[in-house]
């Protein structure tokens, strides 16, 4: 399996009215509940935006330096997200066209790179 992240930037969402954004999470729950009965879904939240964002931290060094706000000056804020396993990036592109069919908006899908030996735990039976 294959891990992929489905996402979307706040910026693409039109403003909606209360009832509309009710309307567009019992469609997107129903597919992320899909997505759970399939075995794939692995995490997700759809509830970011701007006003969420907490803090940038850089490195000085050893030393963090933290900066409210983003840490770049950007009209893009992530605006949801989901992890799921899959297959194939085909099976990746199907979950993401539901959603995008529920939410009316774009999504993008990124697949995470297969961990390379040195970066898998170990295992009971390996020697770390």
């Amino acid at each position: 399996m294959t891990d992929y992240l489905i996402s979307f930037n706040d910026e693409w969402v039109p403003a909606h009215t209360a009832a509309e954004i009710r309307a567009k999470a019992s469609a997107s729950m129903a597919v992320v509940e899909d997505m759970k009965r399939a075995g794939v879904f692995v995490f997700g939240n759809g509830g970011i935006d701007a006003s969420s964002l907490v803090c940038s931290v850089t490195a000085d060094g050893d030393r963090p330096v933290f900066t409210d706000g983003p840490y770049v000056e950007s009209k893009e804020h992530l605006g949801g997200f989901c992890v799921i396993s899959v297959e194939d990036d085909e099976a990746a592109r199907h979950w993401a066209g539901r959603l995008a069919v529920a939410l009316d908006w774009p999504q993008e899908v990124y697949r995470f790179p297969a961990p390379t030996p040195d970066q898998r735990p170990a295992t009971e039976h390996e020697e770390i």
